[in-house]
């Protein structure tokens, strides 16, 4: 598989992420930011599909390229089933405030936690849908057992872990579901965030 981490946001750098199979050369695109021009540069570039774009949750520094690139290259969007409130207001997806627009998506398609999204090219390649509320309601993380991987949006970040003073967020739920959700997952496990560079489970267990 090939994970790239590209850095978007005029407002705030956010990683997104292409990942994609080397042999297929279709993928997902996780948290599309912004600067939808050079992520379609760089798919362009590539030669690559890109099947879905998946969200980890509906802040506006994650989905800030997802309509002109569902427009442009009519490529379905995917987020939590708790997402839809955040995705059509700009209170909660905190557009109005950072932003100074609306930023409302209203195509998205739905997903729930222990969904499996599979490409379509090789069904075998496949991330799970695992629900990590705490940040927002709507959080998620999606993990590839076989390539001992994960993205992990604003849950968990390299030392740390993601805000919650947001609307519907948790200091309570979020460490709940750090320690059962993801620091149950093997030591080697790779975390990709949104905000900080990789880390792994081994390394994050320590501050739980």
């Amino acid at each position: 598989m090939i994970v790239k981490q590209v850095s978007l946001g005029e407002i705030m750098d956010t990683n997104s992420y292409f990942y994609i199979d080397e042999n297929t050369k279709h993928g997902f695109l996780i948290d599309p930011a912004d600067e939808p021009e050079k992520i379609m540069q760089i798919i362009s570039q590539n030669g690559w599909m890109i099947e879905k774009m998946l969200i980890t949750h509906g802040h506006f520094d994650h989905i800030g390229a997802v309509k002109k690139l569902h427009d442009d290259l009519n490529i379905p969007y995917f987020a939590h089933k708790n997402s839809a409130e955040y995705l059509t207001s700009s209170q909660m997806n905190l557009s109005q405030f950072f932003c100074g627009y609306d930023m409302i998506l209203a195509d998205a398609k739905y997903f729930d936690d222990g969904d499996k999204i599979a490409l379509e090219a090789d069904p075998q390649i496949k991330l799970q849908v695992i629900h990590t509320p705490g940040h927002t309601q709507d959080s998620v993380i999606f993990y590839d057992e076989k390539n001992n991987l994960a993205f992990v949006g604003d849950t968990i970040f390299k030392d740390t872990h993601g805000r919650t003073d947001f609307p519907g967020g948790s200091l309570k739920q979020l460490k709940e579901n750090i320690r059962g959700k993801i620091l149950t997952l093997p030591d080697e496990t790779i975390l990709y965030s949104a905000h900080t560079e990789p880390t792994t489970v081994a390394a994050e267990r320590k501050y739980y």
